[in-house]
């Protein structure tokens, strides 16, 4: 079972990394995370290789815990897996309509008040409602374990890729959801990978 503290502590680093009060490149220091938490450096230490799973950071014995400078083949290959998970989903079940048009909804409120926190949130719940629809317990997981809101955000700070801000963007989704369109895979699989850097689709 995961630790409610490890995961404080891990999305107090993930939120880190999204602000850039981490940059690329620049050390972690265990102990003074845990210092400034109130915590000791247990948690902490498990936090960290966690994200390093994620390969968001990576370490060594000597130099510690650094925030792993990302390329843009990175970003790349992160959409590329999203993407086939949510093309697989999408022929596995179809989603609720009325969840789908809900989120598309508040992405229009949030794309108005110029919130890329809300628009990213958003855009997020909505493929995931895709997602969960699937019925597939380990689609989902899989899905989940990407951190696609963290990647989102990394991929907009340090890319400057544009955001889902757009919800007309999602409205032929809706569409072919809806009508049941056997189609509806490959335009997810697409509508994903055009937010990926140097996409070649």
């Amino acid at each position: 079972m995961r630790s409610p503290l490890r995961d404080q502590i891990r999305q107090v680093l993930l939120e880190g990394l999204i602000s850039g009060r981490w940059e690329p490149g620049e050390r972690i220091v265990e102990r003074r995370v845990a210092a400034e938490l109130k915590v000791s450096q247990a948690p902490v230490r498990e936090a960290l290789r966690e994200l390093e799973a994620l390969r968001l950071i990576e370490s060594s014995p000597n130099k510690g815990a650094r925030v792993r400078p990302l390329t843009a083949a990175d970003l790349q290959e992160v959409y590329e897996v999203r993407a086939g998970l949510e093309e697989t989903a999408a022929r596995l079940g179809g989603p609720p309509i009325e969840e789908l048009r809900a989120h598309a909804a508040r992405l229009h409120v949030a794309a108005e008040t110029g919130s890329l926190d809300d628009q990213v949130r958003h855009s997020v719940a909505f493929h995931r409602e895709i997602v969960a629809a699937s019925g597939n317990a380990v689609l989902l997981s899989v899905w989940e374990s990407l951190s696609v809101e963290v990647w989102t955000h990394l991929s907009i700070r340090l890319f400057r890729i544009r955001p889902d801000e757009n919800a007309a963007d999602h409205e032929p989704l809706i569409e072919a959801f809806e009508a049941g369109d056997p189609d509806v895979g490959r335009m997810l699989r697409e509508h994903v990978l055009g937010y990926a850097p140097c996409d070649s689709r």
